[in-house]
């Protein structure tokens, strides 16, 4: 047990009211952030974007799958990786149970990295997961979308996190959404990087409510494996279906 002030159910209620008035005002705070962020102007994608998919080449407004409103998690997979981020396997390993609800509320969500697709089909079957995922390898994409990097791109003054990329930069975690109008025309409307996906992990939300919280020992994630990792992990079952044509 840590050394922690006991009270009575007393002190311990005047305390959680005090705190639940902060956690109001971040609920509040919330709400006028999802609000600024659906206020944001759009910006018309004008450039060609293909993707290679388990159904053949794709462009970008082919990813929506009929769908007005896309949601591309950006991957830490280049083509030199053989296994992908833990920390962005961290994520996904919560997007799966979210798909049918996304897709029944007009949302297809991607997973997007720059590794072949052969090597992203490993690693997904590896991890067990069946959220579409596809590749942009020999693209622009993930360069275009402030997620890769290279000397010349960093050099031209490339950005991360709307700051200047740093020059060790390589591949970096990001979330992009777009929406595609009646006419087909597509709009990117929102990225987000850093820890602007944490929201995402569910394990983290329920961490912080749990009595020693994140229990990190200064850096997010020391104590995360990938979910096969772990000493007592039973292998995953390869998945057969996608849950989105991708």
């Amino acid at each position: 047990m840590t050394n922690h002030k006991v009270a009575s159910r007393e002190e311990w209620l005047e305390a959680r009211k005090a705190l639940l008035v902060h956690e109001k005002e971040e609920t509040r705070l919330r709400d006028r952030n999802a609000a600024e962020r659906l206020a944001l102007p759009w910006v018309k994608i004008d450039k060609t974007y293909t993707f290679d998919t388990p159904a053949g080449r794709k462009t970008l407004d082919q990813l929506f799958a009929g769908r007005s409103q896309l949601v591309v998690y950006h991957f830490m997979l280049p083509p030199e990786w053989e296994t992908g981020c833990p920390g962005c396997s961290f994520l996904v390993d919560h997007l799966d149970g979210a798909l049918p609800h996304l897709n029944h509320h007009d949302v297809t969500l991607v997973a997007v990295s720059r590794a072949p697709l052969d090597k992203i089909a490993a690693y997904k079957a590896r991890m067990g997961w069946k959220f579409p995922w596809v590749s942009s390898f020999g693209g622009d994409f993930n360069y275009d979308f402030g997620v890769s990097f290279t000397p010349e791109t960093i050099a031209a003054g490339a950005t991360y996190n709307f700051e200047p990329a740093g020059a060790d930069s390589n591949e970096a975690p990001g979330l992009s959404a777009f929406y595609k109008d009646e006419t087909g025309q597509v709009f990117h409307t929102y990225s987000s990087y850093g820890r602007g996906g944490e929201e995402l992990i569910g394990t983290y939300m329920i961490l912080d409510r749990a009595p020693l919280g994140r229990n990190e020992s200064g850096n997010m994630g020391d104590w995360m494996r990938r979910h096969d990792e772990y000493e007592d992990a039973a292998p995953a079952k390869a998945c057969h279906a996608e849950a989105v044509p991708a």
